[in-house]
């Protein structure tokens, strides 16, 4: 298997080489973040013949917000071009097409998964695990490589049961080497929450819902943000160095600006303030 440790291009969504599953496999409703209904398996009315957003450079200002934050960690890529061996949705046989919108989404949650591994195995501290680690990496990425039918009938619930134990064992040995009482807001409701300033090393944020948050200047250094809902939350001058399990969707769903320090593993969103 290639070494992901080095490099993550397969993770990152590719619409280059990807026939628009996320516009067709994906159901959204009318909302602050999309401007109209859309049932799974139904093509966006957006989507062009060619596989591209027929409204990209407009998307914000038309209604679909939701479209911009939104990664598929690569998935796209690997159905269109693995699973299917590069047969077009809309030139194949209808139940090919049923089963390309089934499969995307399982493939989508794999590659999530691929990201998290990927980045534990990056972390000095979590040492202890890396050869677990390293073995739920090899095993999730042979199960994106599985054939329509085997990923339509796998359990991805309960091989995401089974990663997680290690993401929280390594979550505990990277936030143990951080000094001082580290908070542990697992799952805290902490929506339009003011936490200018905030003290948040080694913080246990997973699954918080951050939504409208105020963490202008907060310090979330080495703070575990793993599935963290960051939907409009103020991160200017917030310090996100050594935070981690953070994606890029969770990112550019935030705001920021031109003194938000970040991790390397992820990029400033183009909508943030730009540096000056």
């Amino acid at each position: 298997m290639r070494d992901q440790l080095t490099d993550r291009a397969d993770l990152r969504g590719d619409c280059e080489r990807c026939f628009g599953l996320c516009c067709v496999a994906l159901p959204f409703a009318a909302s602050a973040d999309f401007a109209l209904d859309k049932e799974a398996g139904k093509p966006c009315p957006n989507l062009r013949g060619d596989h591209r957003c027929g409204i990209h450079a407009e998307l914000r200002t038309k209604g679909f917000n939701g479209c911009t934050v939104y990664d598929c960690f690569g998935a796209g890529q690997k159905v269109s071009q693995v699973t299917f061996g590069g047969q077009d949705w809309r030139t194949g046989p209808r139940e090919q097409a049923r089963r390309m919108v089934d499969v995307f989404p399982v493939v989508r949650q794999l590659h999530e998964l691929l990201w998290y591994l990927t980045e534990a195995l990056t972390l000095p501290a979590a040492r202890p695990v890396h050869a677990d680690l390293r073995e739920a990496l090899e095993r999730t990425e042979a199960l994106t490589r599985q054939t329509p039918e085997e990923l339509d009938a796998l359990d991805v619930g309960e091989h995401r049961q089974e990663v997680n134990v290690l993401l929280l064992r390594t979550s505990e040995l990277v936030r143990a080497g951080v000094g001082g009482r580290k908070k542990n807001r697992r799952g805290a409701d902490l929506m339009g929450a003011r936490l200018k300033g905030a003290d948040l090393r080694g913080a246990n944020l997973r699954g918080a819902y951050l939504i409208a948050a105020d963490l202008t200047g907060a310090d979330l250094r080495a703070a575990d943000l793993i599935g963290a809902d960051l939907r409009d939350t103020d991160l200017t001058d917030a310090d996100l160095t050594g935070a981690f399990f953070l994606t890029q969707p969770q990112l550019n769903a935030a705001r920021g600006g031109p003194g938000t320090r970040l991790p390397g593993s992820v990029t400033r969103p183009v909508h943030w303030t730009p540096r000056p």
